[in-house]
């Protein structure tokens, strides 16, 4: 949902549009990755974005959640210098590698080594969003739910002044049959809905931006 494929803008982009517009100072997008996933090659070795003009640098990967993420971020701030983190994980973690518990204490671990790297980052943390797995599968649906709470918890419990951490609000009005291609992966409408999310965290908690319009995407 973040890495994005071969051909699409990303939520990543459509971000970037909204605060080129709405930001008054100087920013980039960091990571070590570039690359979009090739459904072709079912890896991610394609650079086909819809729009390449834009810092596609990135830290995602299709497939991976926290659980592959924890042992990662710490390097990629230190060696990137990342400011604020936004992530999107979850939904993969619950529905192949960790139950609810196990995700929620990847999230910690995954706080504590950005920490460990910069101990002024500051994190915008998304819960895991409508899909078509917890429509269909009410097992996994409790999952979901219970994750999110864990995950709301999380945040309270690790905020600190010096190194904040938001929880975003799901996207708004976020509909997996007309927001996705695939009842899972965001379409151009719901690239604008989960940029909205992270761009409306920010700015009602630390006036980054402005409120998010679709048409700045």
């Amino acid at each position: 949902m973040t890495i994005g494929s071969a051909g699409e803008h990303t939520w990543r982009y459509r971000l970037w549009q909204h605060l080129r517009a709405t930001y008054g100072g100087p920013f980039t997008f960091v990571g070590p990755r570039e690359e979009l996933y090739d459904k072709t090659a079912d890896a991610p070795v394609s650079l086909a974005y819809a729009d390449p003009g834009f810092p596609r640098a990135h830290l995602s990967g299709w497939g991976e959640g926290w659980l592959h993420m924890a042992p990662l971020i710490g390097d990629a701030v230190r060696a990137h210098r990342a400011d604020v983190l936004l992530v999107s994980l979850g939904l993969i973690d619950l529905g192949f590698y960790t139950n609810a518990e196990q995700t929620a204490e990847n999230v910690t671990a995954f706080v504590a080594r950005a920490r460990e790297a910069d101990p002024r980052v500051r994190m915008v943390l998304l819960p895991v969003i409508p899909n078509i797995r917890a429509e269909a599968d009410d097992s996994f649906a409790t999952q979901v739910t219970l994750f999110n709470e864990l995950l709301a918890k999380a945040v309270a419990d690790l905020d600190e002044p010096r190194s904040p951490i938001l929880l975003a609000s799901p996207p708004q009005a976020y509909d997996i049959h007309t927001d996705t291609y695939d009842g899972t992966h965001p379409n151009a409408s719901g690239e604008h809905r989960i940029a909205g999310a992270f761009a409306a965290a920010m700015w009602e908690a630390w006036g980054i931006g402005r409120a998010y319009a679709a048409g700045t995407g």
